[in-house]
């Protein structure tokens, strides 16, 4: 199992990522406000402004200070480790 930096030593599961979205648009604060009511919120911007918005495949919402950009980046590096290894050979 990979994992990616969020921020402030917090880290997800890259698999289990399913978006990564700007918190500025309507329907983000929406989902995000959703998910505060139904306690799928996972805080990790310490105090910071929320810059990137990761929905996960278990429906909760990690708001992260890291832009999204460089999110979509580690990610994409892990995922593009995980494709040169090749299946796992036992």
């Amino acid at each position: 199992m990979r994992f990616i930096n969020i921020g402030f030593g917090n880290m997800v599961a890259a698999a289990r990522v399913v978006a990564i979205a700007s918190p500025e648009s309507a329907p983000v604060k929406r989902l995000v406000s959703d998910a505060k009511d139904d306690g799928r919120v996972i805080d990790v911007t310490c105090g910071r402004r929320t810059r990137a918005v990761i929905i996960t495949d278990s429906d909760h919402v990690i708001l992260s200070a890291i832009q999204t950009e460089t999110i979509a980046a580690r990610l994409d590096d892990v995922t593009a480790d995980e494709e040169d290894e090749g299946p796992d050979e036992d």
